[in-house]
């Protein structure tokens, strides 16, 4: 207490404390990363670093942010107002700070669906609902437990949502021209596409390996340069010279408006709120793992730490007002946010710069995306699928073991053939039985003998003298010690080893020192082990117990009288022989009357 008093008179004025129990208070836990960069001293050196920060990320976002949304299945303008809105939002409010917001790649499958499903009205709902699920998990403090997700799992549906991504573009990228409707199936996709396959056009084929090509080349010969937009303005200039027989943003969208949207509530209709509630969950679900993870990211590049609660209610707030401006979902974007600290960001303000000069090409040069060739955004997009997959772990978690492969593939071709939402639970569910059933390998029972009775003397010449084999041990006493997590996993393994010798002697000592964690099950064990031992007649003991266990077994009736507990096994080996020695002075005095 006293440190802790001395740590708050020391902290800086203004900045909130710990409460009384230690732990980060409500205001500090969800106090922006842009409150705490102003607070720190914000000059011009740093308004500099965040304007150039922001100026390149507004330069990838652009041509992706378009892209991401006709891949979803909506004009490009929604991606441009879903970045705007919300990739503001979010470095203004959120707790991260290098995040950048908008819409991503991972989003694609689950947009495209639900605007198939239930329309853009539907799509609208669904994303203002899943900022409303996001802004009350936050509150809840319910970030702190996404990052519990496997690892195997979310390698496994990002490698899934990349090759859901690439199969979609594959339309645009030959372009095909389909008799009906494209399925979301991806086994009847690729049907389709392969009955489509005569109508494929060569200038749409040559425009998308002209993108791809040049993403990769300026990728290797100049990686400082904005490759995407590169590549797309150079496509445009080449199908506009060219005249090539290529669709294009004019001539599918019609082009984008110079402005946003006035803002306007979505329809709350009863049905459809019904309808689109699984959508909001899974919008909610990914989103808050998404922007958590982009969080991650940026701190291992960075060496700061973010506020997990406080990025979940930003990314809440942020969904909200991207629906209110006619946007779709949004989440922290990991290639955009690791773009943005490369850049030299200093604070929450790149973020919010990169939205506002996205926002002046919208205001300024919108006619110029009416000659964007779909088959260059389409070159985007395989791309960028190309770069989600994190081959190197998919590659490290197949070697490593058959647990983490299962987990890796399970969830891998769930969300590739069934659902992304079914992906992610399973593969959750099924990396935890895994878990479950290492832990509980992992724990151990053994068997101790007590110290000699007696210490033996050296004889005169200081050598030491063996000990008395009667005297190695109490043949009265047993100890057994536990080692590792005593959960439900493991409790009938070790209460098959205690009922075994709980009665066999007159002094059981159980050490629980090495257990790190015991739960209701693994108490339920012990007080039946106690209450076996009682009737033998056994004096039970358990030493080097921690708080938090002492307080799982009394709460399960393992206490004292019934059970006595001792700091450490020599403190329970003195209790015995003294009870012992006066045992026998007890009875020596009733032989002597």
């Amino acid at each position: 207490m006293e440190a802790m008093r001395q740590a708050s008179a020391t902290a800086p004025a203004g900045k909130p404390g710990p409460d009384r129990h230690g732990q980060p208070n409500f205001v500090e836990l969800f106090t922006p990363k842009l409150v705490t960069v102003l607070r720190e001293g914000y000059r011009w050196p740093q308004l500099r670093a965040d304007a150039i920060a922001g100026l390149t990320v507004a330069i990838v976002a652009l041509p992706l942010s378009m892209a991401i949304a006709i891949a979803s299945g909506v004009s490009p303008e929604r991606g441009l107002y879903t970045a705007i809105v919300a990739g503001f939002l979010i470095s203004a409010l959120g707790g991260s700070r290098f995040q950048i917001g908008g819409p991503a790649g991972a989003f694609i499958v689950l947009v495209a669906a639900t605007v198939h499903r239930h329309g853009l009205d539907g799509l609208l709902l669904a994303t203002m609902m899943s900022g409303i699920f996001m802004l009350l998990a936050g509150y809840l403090r319910l970030g702190t437990y996404i990052k519990f997700i496997p690892y195997p799992v979310t390698v496994g549906f990002t490698a899934g949502i990349a090759v859901i991504i690439f199969a979609s573009q594959l339309k645009d990228l030959f372009g095909l021209t389909l008799q009906g409707g494209e399925p979301g199936e991806i086994l009847e996709k690729l049907a389709v596409l392969v009955e489509a396959a005569p109508s494929m056009n060569a200038a749409a084929v040559a425009v998308a390996a002209l993108t791809v090509g040049t993403i990769i080349g300026l990728k290797r010969l100049r990686p400082g340069w904005p490759g995407m937009l590169v590549a797309v303005a150079a496509a445009s200039l080449v199908t506009a010279f060219l005249a090539l027989p290529v669709e294009t943003i004019g001539t599918r969208f019609g082009g984008i408006p110079r402005s946003l949207p006035l803002p306007s509530l979505p329809s709350f209709d009863g049905g459809l709120m019904l309808a689109v509630l699984p959508d909001a969950i899974a919008f909610a679900l990914l989103g808050s793992i998404e922007s958590l993870l982009s969080a991650v990211v940026a701190d291992g590049m960075t060496g700061r730490r973010h506020r997990s609660n406080c990025e979940l209610v930003a990314q809440g707030i942020a969904n909200i007002a991207s629906a209110v401006f006619g946007g779709i979902c949004a989440t922290g974007t990991i290639a955009r946010t690791a773009t943005n600290v490369r850049a030299g960001a200093h604070g929450p303000v790149a973020g919010m710069l990169h939205a506002l000069f996205l926002l002046g090409f919208m205001l300024v040069a919108a006619p110029l995306a009416s000659y964007i060739p779909l088959a260059a955004l389409a070159g985007v997009l395989a791309v960028v699928a190309w770069n989600m997959i994190e081959k190197h772990a998919f590659a490290a978690l197949i070697r490593s073991s058959w647990g983490d492969a299962l987990v890796l593939l399970v969830t891998f071709l769930l969300v590739i053939f069934r659902d992304l939402t079914e992906g992610i639970v399973v593969g959750f569910a099924l990396g935890a039985v895994l878990f479950i059933d290492r832990m509980s390998k992992a724990i151990a029972v053994e068997a101790q003998m007590p110290p000699p009775l007696d210490d033996v003397a050296d004889d005169a010449n200081g050598d030491r003298a063996a000990y008395p084999a009667e005297s190695a041990s109490d043949p009265h006493t047993v100890i057994y010690r536990i080692s590792g997590a005593f959960f439900f996993g493991a409790a009938s393994t070790v209460g098959t080893v205690l009922d075994r010798i709980a009665d066999q002697r007159q002094n059981f000592i159980l050490d629980c020192s090495a257990i790190p964690f015991l739960d209701s099950t693994a108490a339920s064990v012990i007080e039946g082990t106690l209450r076996k031992a009682k009737r033998a007649g056994v004096r039970f003991f358990i030493a080097g117990a921690s708080q938090q266990t002492r307080r799982m077994l009394i709460a399960h009736n393992v206490r004292p009288p019934r059970v006595r507990f001792k700091a450490t096994i020599d403190g329970a080996l003195r209790q015995i022989r003294d009870e012992e020695r006066r045992g026998r002075m007890h009875r020596s005095g009733m032989d002597e009357h």
